[in-house]
Order: structure tokens, then sequence, then C-alpha cells
């Protein structure tokens, strides 16, 4: 046993050289990534932009565009393209009005008045007004629909259109987050919610600065400028293309050609060799992404708490910064980014695999076990899975990775309606809240109302605790009241560990210097609002 694992510590340091050498030379070694000649840097071609239409690359697909049931980041921003809520966020993540002019709240937390901004249509000329409203919070609200968006609005008691621009909206107890989740409340066309019914998510309706044209799932979602947006406020760009390009090596080369005037995420290993060139800009933020693994912690052997701390011991989470982000990120130390509300951190464990060892003998499984692990077929989730898979190697755990398109991942996930039928063992994937607050931080991924389809917590953790603290800080109106709850469920979550906490992204992304206007949230959507190309 001694020479095996001495023998698996020299192939992880061969490996954990191999890439992170790749890495310091910008080469991600993908066939395509240099095949572009000429302009200011190897590798790029010089490009000059004659038209108003542009690229964006991102890594995975679109799952849908019905803006009441997206869960991914990718299908929030082709949603925010076409859709607008009352309110809305900013670059940095604050709550701002969109289609609201103003907003009151009651002193009791319980009655949220909103003024709407008049003449607005959606673009089948639809009037926006407050029965569109109340016909969108309804068709959220509504059990029969099973919408990811419902949740998040179970606090509504009633919505009542008290005149053509004012809505008043009713709690049945507080909720601090409300304004941010009514922030993820695009509107839809009524009169496209009647003809659509189901299929909403491809015909696209609602009141934004672009217009739906065409999604080839796998290829492209296109949208063209609103001709009839607000005057004042038209989009300066003609059309915006998405194109999901799972492979780094060949979105870097996009971007280089100028095939793609926008990539997101830039492949970490090719910062360092884009960085300075004329024609291409790079820009990095820190984010509230969150990278993990999720337990299902109601299959032997995750649901036994020792197994799940010790593949947190297992797994070295510098090396995983350094060899799969390429330096570029952080160690995750709690359940949350720093840069989200009431983050909390927490300590311990740092790698130390005789740990894991022991905890893993005093579960039952001093030899390891065989499990799965599935993810998305993007390269960086790639290299991200097969890390992790020779990491627990090194104490016996033998990981079977599965790599799948993001829609069908989806749909493996969600189809699952009870803990019971989950098939899902461990899954290697990212979260942001795109909602900006603890709360969707939280409450989506570890309440236990939150099980899939009906939310996203795919550990199936449930803690009679949490679940309740959850529902003490939602009422929380004293702000430090509800940091102090949150700092207390970061903390029995940290100890339960229904994830094995990986990492939290820095925000990079890429584009042609001539590009302007297009910029990542701190959540990973991607803003198009203020696009514009400098000719």
């Amino acid at each position: 046993m001694k020479g095996k694992r001495n023998m698996w510590t020299a192939l992880l340091l061969l490996l954990i050289v191999a890439v992170a050498a790749a890495g310091c030379g910008g080469k991600a070694g993908d066939a395509g990534t240099n095949n572009a000649t000429g302009g200011q840097g190897e590798g790029s071609k010089t490009v000059s932009k004659n038209n108003k239409d542009i690229v964006i690359a991102i890594n995975a697909n679109f799952i849908t565009l019905d803006p009441h049931n997206t869960s991914d980041t990718h299908s929030i921003t082709g949603a925010r393209t076409m859709y607008e809520g009352l309110m809305g966020f900013d670059e940095n993540m604050n709550v701002v009005p969109v289609l609201a002019d103003s907003y009151k709240i009651s002193d009791d937390g319980l009655v949220y008045t909103f003024t709407l901004k008049e003449n607005v249509k959606f673009h089948d000329g639809t009037d926006f007004n407050a029965e569109a409203v109340k016909i969108n919070l309804d068709r959220i609200r509504d059990e029969k629909n099973n919408l990811k968006l419902r949740k998040s609005f179970a606090k509504v008691s009633n919505v009542a259109a008290q005149d053509a621009k004012t809505v008043v909206i009713t709690l049945s107890e507080p909720y601090n987050a409300f304004l941010n989740k009514m922030a993820m409340a695009l509107m839809v066309s009524p009169k496209a919610l009647k003809e659509q019914g189901d299929n909403i998510g491809k015909n696209p309706v609602g009141t934004g600065p672009f217009k739906f044209k065409e999604w080839v799932q796998g290829d492209r979602l296109v949208v063209v400028k609103n001709a009839d947006y607000r005057q004042k406020e038209l989009p300066k760009v003609d059309s915006i293309t998405f194109k999901p390009v799972p492979e780094n090596g060949s979105r870097i080369a996009m971007l280089k050609t100028g095939e793609a005037d926008f990539i997101y995420p830039m492949p970490t290993e090719q910062v360092s060799e884009v960085e300075g060139q004329k024609d291409i800009v790079v820009d990095k933020i820190d984010s509230t992404i969150v990278r993990y693994v999720t337990l299902n912690t109601m299959k032997k052997p995750f649901d036994d708490v020792k197994v799940r701390q010790a593949i947190n011991y297992a797994i070295n989470k510098d090396a995983y910064i350094k060899v799969v982000k390429s330096g570029l990120g952080a160690k995750l130390d709690s359940t949350m980014s720093s840069k989200t509300q009431y983050y909390s951190k927490q300590t311990g464990y740092d790698y130390d695999v005789a740990k894991a060892k022991k905890l893993l003998a005093e579960a039952g499984y001093p030899d390891g076990f065989s499990a799965e692990i599935w993810g998305e077929n993007d390269s960086e989730t790639m290299k991200g899975m097969q890390f992790i898979q020779q990491q627990l190697a090194l104490v016996g755990i033998k990981l079977d990775v599965k790599s799948m398109e993001g829609g069908t991942l989806s749909q493996q996930i969600n189809s699952a309606k009870t803990p019971e039928e989950a098939k899902i063992q461990m899954w290697y994937v990212s979260w942001s809240p795109s909602s900006g607050d603890a709360d969707g931080a939280t409450r989506g991924l570890f309440s236990s109302e939150m099980f899939p389809p009906a939310g996203a917590n795919t550990a199936y953790y449930k803690n009679a605790n949490v679940d309740k603290w959850i529902a003490d800080a939602n009422k929380a109106t004293d702000p430090k009241k509800a940091g102090a709850i949150y700092a207390d469920i970061q903390k029995q979550i940290w100890e339960d560990a229904p994830w094995a906490f990986m990492g939290v992204d820095q925000v990079i992304s890429g584009k042609r210097a001539y590009l302007n206007g297009v910029k990542v949230f701190p959540d990973g959507s991607i803003s198009v609002r203020d696009a514009e190309v400098k000719q």
C-alpha cells in the first residue's frame, strides 16, 4: 500500500508541475489556439469593426429563456437582454428601480407599493402596466407551475393592481431580501404568456432593450435592437449573438481572430499570454461565484459527516487554485464569497491526508470507496473534476468522472422528484447569488424546502436548526440581528460539510479593444445594456 501511495503522490506532483508550467507559459495546449496570424501579439489578429453586430462566446449552453424558471447564470444573462423587472441590479449588485419609477415600504415591512413607469410596451405591443405585473407575479406564485422563482415569493400574500401604474404587494411576514427578489422577477408579456404557455422559454417577449430573434440550442442565441425602446436609452449595437463554446482553446482563438468580440470566462491559463496586447483587453473583478462539490447527504457513503469532512481534508485547495484556476482565485472559506452580504469566515479543512484517512476509517471506509462525480463538459470544469479525482485517489476514493452538456445535466438532476429518486452523488459546480443577497447564497442551496426540482439543494442537506435560522434571518429587519443569524448558519453548514468547499472565482473576461460597455457583474452574469462599438 505504501508503494502505491508513493506512486500516486509522484503522479499527482507530475500533473501539478505540468499543468502549472502550461499555465505559466500561457499555452492552453489546445489545437486552434494559435492559428490566427499577424497582429500586435502572438496569435492575435488586428481586427477593426465595421458593423454594430457583436458576438459573445460563453462556455456553456443556455438552459431556458423563461425568466421565472432560470437558475443558471447564462440563462439569466440571456433573459436580462430581453426582459426587465420592476427592480434590477447595477454593476455592484445594488438594487435599483428599472420598470418602477419609485417604491415605498411600510413601517412594518409588510406592504410594498410600486409606482410604475408609464408608456412602456412589451415587444409584441402589449401595454406594460400594473395588471401585467400582477399576472406575472401570480404566475410565479402558482404552485402548479412549479417555477424556480416561486419559493422566493412564498411570503407574498396578495398582489393588487391599485390602478394602471400602482402595484401593492402584501407579505405575510417581513422578508428583508424582497427587493432583491423583485429584481429577479422579470416581466413577461401577458399576451405572450397566454399564447405561448410553457413554450415561453423558447419564445421570449419582454420590455427590454433587445428583442428575441432566434435560439438554436447549442449553437447560438441572437437578440436584436429594440427600436421602440425608451428613446433616450436606445441600444448602441444592432444585434448580439451569444455562442456557447465549451472548449477553452476555441474560445480564446475566437477572441484573437475577432470572430468573437467578447468572451467569458476568459481561460485562466491564457490571461498572461494576452495581457498587454494592443487589440485585446482583459478585465478582472472579484466575484460572488463559489466553486464546490455537492455531496448527496442522503446517499451512502455521503450520509456520514466523517466521510464528507474527510473529502474536504483530502483536497489541497491551494493546489486547486494554482492548477485549475492558474492562481486567479481564492480558497472558499465559508458557504459564500467574502463579497456576499453577511459573509462570515470559517476555519478548518486545511489539507491533511492523514486526517482524511483517519476519518474515513472511523466511518468504516479504511480502503475508501467508489463514486461518480458529475459536471458540465467545458474545459475548466473537466480540469477541476480531474484534479479532484486525483486528489481523492490518494485516500482511496475512486471517482468516475462524468461530464455532460448543461441541459442534459440539468435534466438528470431535476428529473428526480424525491430525494430517493436522485441519482446524483457528487456534482462539481459553481453558484452565485444572482439576487445579490445572503438569502440567495443560502436558502436555495441549504434549505430542506429547496431539494430539486424546487431549488438547488443538490446535497439534499437537511438541518432543522439551519432551516429555522434561514426563516429567522429573512424576518429580521435589524441588519445586525440578520448578520448574527447568518454567521450561525455558515458555521453549522461548514461543520456539516454538505459540500467539498473549493474556491471563489475571479471574474475574468476578454474583449476586443473596440468594444465598450459589455461587462461581467460579480455574480457572473453578463450585462450588454451599454454595449457600444467604437468605430
